[in-house]
């Protein structure tokens, strides 16, 4: 890490503390005025996109608010924090969006929920507080926000224009057809191809993030497992992780294979279940039927060996509360048989159609760029050529698993199918070595509740990331706590919230009658992204 502050150093950027909070987490603290020059050192000197990028309210402790700006060190396996303060009658600091794309929406999200000015951003309309409902003025993440009286009207959001001869709008949404979550697509076309993909998302904001506040380590888990349905497993184990590092847990060997085999059949599923939507939005119906089939059965093997369709209930921190003894083990390995068949069956149905091929072949394109600069994450990334896995950034307890990286270079639909049906085959391989390896540990999965340690009288507070490699990506946590163990911020990132930008990328060139099948193949989450 020594490069880095060299490196920061070289250019005049004063450091005022340096702090090695965990053994992956390195925080920087620098000025307000070296803050833009340090993040875009930190952007080039690691390759990484901006990965997390939040504001906290911490006038209670310190009478400032501080932003955090955070970044990825993979040659080190290591998260890399620039903070700042900013004192309340100087509530703005120098945009980065200019210079990195990937950090534009999070400056956009600042703005909105802290008020806090990001000079120079191109862009700072906002994304979840919607215009028609929310008054100028109400920045709900600050502690001493009161909701205020909803009104009718208030304004409409400024889409951007394309003008010229022969363009043609066509919105589409909030509301769909089909049981799919709420979001208003404005395309911009001259005759058939899309030449503008504007996207508006928001519509299912709950307010998550200040929701969590206040609330002790163990309902947090409840609510993170409610975030995004289809992703329930994901989010309360990065919230775990992130809790557990904080209270530097120690988590047992058994429970952390048990989140490996869980993590997996999320992936599973969830992959699947896109395959089928695939096939379904080009009208190829029989293996769309075939894709649901082969996911109830996984619901129903989830059931069976966890109580839980969408693996709910399962984790906690210190580990987990659901085990898989012998026989539990035994109804997997059955089933696993069964379902490894059925895929390669789906796939043989999928990849032997022409017409069906026709339509996924050079459909959709994110070029790896395009990728990168967007901060794209996950399958949609690797499907573009990056090769980036957090299984293997952060190795931990996968570094005693056998698993490749599967990328494709095309981005196109295809090759996000494709990316699928062998993560699926990786994630099968996991499941069967992790139940291979629960064989030679006993004892106990892990805790059920009370303060890990014993809920001996000491310190709880402190910060920390968690991260996991959910189905659709990078899942990422970043949470405080007070000395009762109490959440006083949580910061949450769905892999969503960039590759919603990818999508609308990928889009351009295409037809809008495409637009379906670009859409299922990215598979984004609205309630994940809306938080």
């Amino acid at each position: 890490m020594l490069r880095i502050e060299e490196e920061l150093k070289s250019q005049k950027i004063e450091i005022i503390e340096s702090e090695r909070i965990h053994s992956d987490e390195l925080y920087l603290t620098v000025n307000k005025e070296d803050f833009k020059t340090a993040c875009l050192s930190l952007h080039k000197l690691l390759k990484s996109a901006v990965i997390m990028f939040f504001a906290e309210d911490m006038r209670a402790q310190s009478k400032v608010f501080r932003i955090y700006c955070v970044f990825l060190d993979t040659q080190n396996h290591s998260w890399v924090v620039v903070r700042t303060d900013l004192s309340e009658d100087a509530l703005l600091f120098s945009s980065l969006a200019k210079d990195i794309y990937s950090a534009s929406i999070f400056e956009r999200e600042i703005k909105e929920m802290f008020g806090i000015m990001p000079q120079g951003c191109p862009d700072l309309r906002r994304l979840r507080l919607h215009d028609e409902v929310w008054p100028e003025g109400f920045y709900p993440l600050r502690k001493d926000s009161v909701l205020p009286k909803i009104c009718a009207f208030l304004g409409s959001y400024q889409f951007r224009r394309v003008e010229g001869n022969g363009v043609f709008e066509v919105g589409v949404g909030p509301v769909h057809a089909g049981i799919i979550g709420p979001g208003h697509f404005r395309f911009s076309v001259v005759g058939e191809p899309i030449i503008n993909l504007e996207l508006r998302l928001g519509w299912t904001h709950r307010g998550i993030e200040k929701l969590l506040e206040g609330k002790d380590i163990f309902a947090g888990v409840k609510i993170f497992e409610c975030i995004s349905g289809d992703t329930a497993f994901g989010y309360s184990s990065a919230y775990c992780q992130a809790i557990e590092k904080i209270l530097k847990v120690n988590i047992p060997l058994r429970a952390q294979y048990l989140r490996v085999i869980f993590l997996e059949f999320e992936r599973i599923y969830n992959h699947i279940n896109s395959l089928g939507g695939i096939a379904l939005d080009v009208g190829f119906s029989f293996p769309a039927q075939f894709a649901s089939l082969i996911k109830e059965r996984l619901l129903q093997l989830h059931e069976r060996i966890s109580g839980s369709r969408y693996l709910k209930g399962i984790n906690t921190v210190g580990g987990v509360q659901v085990d898989i003894e012998d026989n539990k083990a035994e109804i997997i390995r059955k089933s696993i048989f069964g379902i490894q068949k059925d895929i390669l069956e789906l796939e043989k149905m999928l990849y032997s159609s022409t017409s069906f091929m026709d339509r996924v072949d050079s459909t959709g394109i994110l070029r790896k760029k395009t990728a990168q600069d967007l901060g794209v994450t996950g399958l949609a990334a690797r499907s573009s050529g990056i090769a980036l896995d957090m299984r293997k950034v952060f190795g931990g307890i996968y570094e005693k698993f056998t698993f490749n990286i599967i990328a494709e270079q095309a981005g196109d639909v295809c090759s996000r199918m494709k990316v699928r049906f062998w993560e699926i085959k990786e994630s099968l391989g996991l499941i069967n070595q992790g139940l291979e390896k629960l064989k030679s540990v006993v004892g106990t999965s892990g805790v059920a509740g009370g303060l890990p340690g014993g809920g001996e009288a000491r310190s709880l507070d402190g910060v920390g990331i968690g991260c996991v490699e959910a189905w659709r990506g990078m899942l990422r946590v970043w949470c405080r706590i007070d000395k009762e163990g109490r959440i006083i911020r949580c910061k949450i990132v769905d892999p969503s919230f960039h590759n919603w930008e990818g999508l609308s990328f990928a889009a351009l060139g295409n037809i809008i009658p495409d637009f379906p099948l670009c859409n299922k193949s990215f598979d984004l989450s609205y309630a994940g992204n809306d938080l």
